[in-house]
């Protein structure tokens, strides 16, 4: 749900890293933060538990545009990981323009993504949303590692719809700010079709 500030002349869209923990959500974020102009990004705030982060920070991307005469600010999120933070998970996901499922490529987290996936379609059930008629995209992180499962198969279990897919490795850079551009993309596409 865009908010639209009519004083800034900005609309305002919230994209939502949602994975499992540890998968490369907030290096995911942490990276797009260090490479963004500083004029163009708002302050990286993190709130941390005693195992878990959740990072927000804002930034308006001058090279996407205008729609009919006002910037587009986005609003980047991370959830926390592990399933005892589903409230927060919940929380953060409220009022969501598009969302990145960012799944970890090594074979021993196979079951991590898939239960995190589906965590992901119940929050967003439970708040009248449908993962499928969101602007949505998918991450295959951590592509450098010796043991990572093959992409046929991730893309099998993660991502059966199809939706614009990447692969990653945050910690470089490669492949994220792919990622963001393709759900950007999503969004902007989805506000200017009025939805």
């Amino acid at each position: 749900m865009s908010f639209i500030n009519y004083s800034s002349r900005e609309i305002n869209c919230k994209i939502v890293y949602y994975g499992p923990g540890l998968c490369g959500k907030t290096t995911n974020l942490q990276y797009i933060y260090n490479k963004t102009s500083p004029e163009a990004k708002g302050k990286m705030i993190s709130l941390a538990t005693e195992t878990e982060r959740t990072l927000f920070f804002d930034f308006l991307p001058l090279s996407l545009g205008e729609i009919r005469g006002f910037k587009t600010r986005f609003h980047l999120y991370t959830v926390p990981g592990q399933v005892f933070y589903d409230a927060s998970r919940k929380l953060i996901l409220k009022g969501v323009d598009g969302v990145v499922f960012v799944g970890d490529s090594q074979m021993e987290r196979i079951e991590a993504n898939i239960e995190s996936l589906d965590n992901l379609r119940t929050n967003l059930a439970d708040q009248g949303y449908n993962l499928d008629k969101l602007p949505y995209v998918v991450q295959y992180n951590k592509r450098d590692l010796p043991n990572v499962t093959p992409l046929e198969e991730l893309r099998n279990l993660l991502n059966p719809t199809k939706v614009p897919e990447y692969e990653a490795v945050a910690t470089n850079g490669q492949g994220v700010f792919d990622t963001l551009k393709a759900v950007a993309k999503l969004v902007l596409t989805e506000l200017k079709r009025g939805g």
